[in-house]
This record gives structure tokens, sequence and C-alpha cells, in this order.
């Protein structure tokens, strides 16, 4: 086939980009490599990969892009609610309205394959698995613009939504901001954190495992069409106190309380069920302590060391 990506230098895609190259598809990227990395070079020498530097919201290019194009990965993404509540109007036109151009300009024989976040839920109810049939109340901008995005996906109907835990692990265009990343790397360069809200739960998975997850809905784009679907690790619904006892297991000097005052401004809180696409045949291959161990050897490698003076 050939595929479309859209935001296909970023942390997701340049994970993704490869592993359909290796499948035997086709693979245009589209991204404006707004963080000056440079991810995909890896890709650069096979004869089934191209590159377009150039930004999703252009209606003329992405229009031609699309043309004879199979599937499409709307992946183009202010990502994190900091940098949506930042510059909202960035936020409104890359994770809304650019998404909605491709509905547009897509035909019912065009398989559209979205990345969501299960940021959607917000703060669940303690206790109670979030499954893709409830409520979503997000809480932040970022939230809110892609559950509206989704919406619009869903209601083309060619389309397949994947309501992504929290991503962690290795990727060529490298995020430190997520939380298994961030808290991996302050464990082995800090040896410490202070945490805010110990007791907010999340859900992860593996960016390898969000690539195989893409893979599994195109190979059944047909069985699973015009539904959501949340994509994480079913034993891995854990607090940030949990998280860090995990991540002492391969830094036993990390050291982590929790403050008595502040709040974290980050307020999700829900643990979330993975069982409509379990049942759908997707089983995630990396685990939590696969996925932490690889972080603590490539931090040997990745230091935030831009503007620090050692």
């Amino acid at each position: 086939m050939k595929i479309l990506i859209t935001g296909g230098a970023g942390y997701l895609g340049s994970v993704i980009a490869p592993r359909f190259l290796n499948e035997g598809h086709q693979v245009v990227v589209l991204d404006n490599f707004m963080y000056n990395q440079t991810p995909l070079l890896d890709c650069c020498h096979d004869e089934k990969f191209t590159v377009v530097r150039g930004d999703a919201r252009d209606k003329d290019l992405v229009k031609k892009l699309m043309k004879d194009t199979d599937a499409i990965f709307p992946l183009a993404c202010l990502t994190g609610a900091p940098l949506c509540t930042k510059d909202p109007w960035g936020a409104q036109t890359i994770l809304f309205d650019a998404v909605k151009l491709v509905v547009d300009l897509s035909s019912k024989d065009q398989m559209i394959v979205f990345p969501t976040t299960n940021s959607g839920y917000g703060v669940g109810e303690k206790g109670k698995f979030c499954t893709e049939k409830t409520p979503l109340r997000p809480v932040s901008l970022y939230g809110k613009l892609k559950v509206q995005a989704e919406e619009v996906i869903l209601a083309s109907g060619h389309g397949i939504t994947l309501r992504l835990a929290t991503a962690f692990g290795l990727s060529p265009r490298m995020r430190l901001d997520l939380l298994v990343n961030d808290f991996t790397y302050r464990a082995v360069n800090d040896r410490f954190v202070v945490l805010f809200e110990a007791h907010f739960k999340r859900n992860y998975i593996h960016v390898r495992d969000v690539a195989k997850a893409f893979l599994h809905a195109v190979n059944r784009f047909d069985k699973m069409k015009n539904e959501p679907y949340n994509v994480g690790l079913s034993d891995a619904n854990l607090s940030k106190a949990e998280l860090c006892e995990e991540i002492k297991k391969h830094v036993p000097e990390f050291y982590f309380v929790e403050s008595k005052i502040g709040q974290d401004p980050d307020k999700r809180d829900y643990i979330v069920s993975n069982e409509k696409i379990e049942k759908a045949g997707f089983k995630p291959d990396v685990s939590l302590s696969q996925g932490i161990k690889e972080l603590v050897k490539g931090y040997q490698i990745v230091k935030r060391n831009q503007f620090a003076n050692v």
C-alpha cells in the first residue's frame, strides 16, 4: 500500500514509518521538522520512502500527497497540554483543522487511522476502568481538540481511532517530557524526583507497540473501522508513585518523595481497559520493565544539556 503520514517525523511517526517500510509498503512523510532534529535519515536509502518538508495545513500540498494514497495517518500535532495552552491557535489549526482537512479531501476507499490519546478520559472514577463507552471528559485544550478530531474521523465512515496510553521508550525523534521517559531520565541523571499528587494514575504503552497497533489497524481495517480502541499495557495502570517503584528496580539509587504542598497542573487521573483491542487480536510486545531498561541504556547517549553548564 501507499501510506501518507502527516507529522511522520515526530516521536510516533519516526517509529511508525520504518515499521511500515519494513512491511513492504510505500511511505510518504509530510513534516515541518519544527524541533530541528534529524529523524528518518535511516529511511532515506529505501526506494519506497518519500519525505516532504511542509505544513499539514497546506490544502494544496496535502491534496497532492493524498492522491493515489491507500491510508492516511494524521499524526501532525502540537503534542501535550502545555504546548497547546501556549499556542491555542496553532493547536486548533493543527490538531483539529488539519485533521478535518484530511477527512474532507479523502475518499471512502482511503483508510484513516488516528491517534486520539486517552487523555480524553480526563479524570476517571476511582476503581473504575475507562472503556471505549466511558464518557469523554478532557481537562485540557489538547484533550478537547483530540476528542473533536476523533468525532470527525469516526463520522467519516472510513476511520479508526486509537486512544493511546501515555507512550514511552526510545525514538529517533526523542521526547524527554513524557512521564516514563522523564522520570527515568531523572532517575539516571539526578537520582531523585519530587512527586506532586503521586496517587494520580495513568496507563502506558511503548512507542514500538504504538507502531504495531497502527499496523494491526490497517491489516484488519474492515473488521475494526468506525470504532475507537484503547491501546495500552493492561498490567500498567499505575500511579506516579508505583511507576517510580518500577524505575527503582532498574536504578536502585533512585529516590522519590511526595511533596506535602503543591499540585500537578496535569489533572489526568484514570485507569483504562484495553480489552476491546485485545479481543480484536492485538497484543503488545514491550513491557514497562523492558522499556525502562531500554531507556536507562539510551540515556547514556541522550542528554538534556542544551542550556546546562555541565
